[in-house]
């Protein structure tokens, strides 16, 4: 069940555009990051991503941070909620 995230305070504390780090939290495999980084092409004008990817103690998930730009309150808000619905993404940061 994903979460849309909505009605946040981001405006509050940033100014934007501005970058953001993303971390995303997900099963251990292969796959993961293409498919953060096809939602981060579809929603983020950028060409160049630098997923740094880190693997839990166990091995069982990976934390892969990017940093994105983002536009404006609306555009983090769908930013989260789309990595979210990633069926191999377990958390957003």
């Amino acid at each position: 069940m994903t979460i849309e995230v909505k009605d946040t305070r981001f405006d509050e504390f940033l100014e934007f555009p501005c970058s953001v780090n993303f971390k995303v939290l997900g099963v251990a495999v292969p796959e993961l990051v293409d498919h953060i980084v096809v939602v981060l092409q579809e929603h983020a004008k950028a060409d160049d991503y630098n997923p740094q990817i880190r693997p839990s103690s166990k091995g069982s998930y990976h934390s892969v941070s990017v940093s994105v730009t983002v536009t404006s309150k609306e555009h983090m808000e769908l930013l989260y909620t789309e990595l979210g619905r990633l069926e191999l993404v377990r958390y957003v940061i």
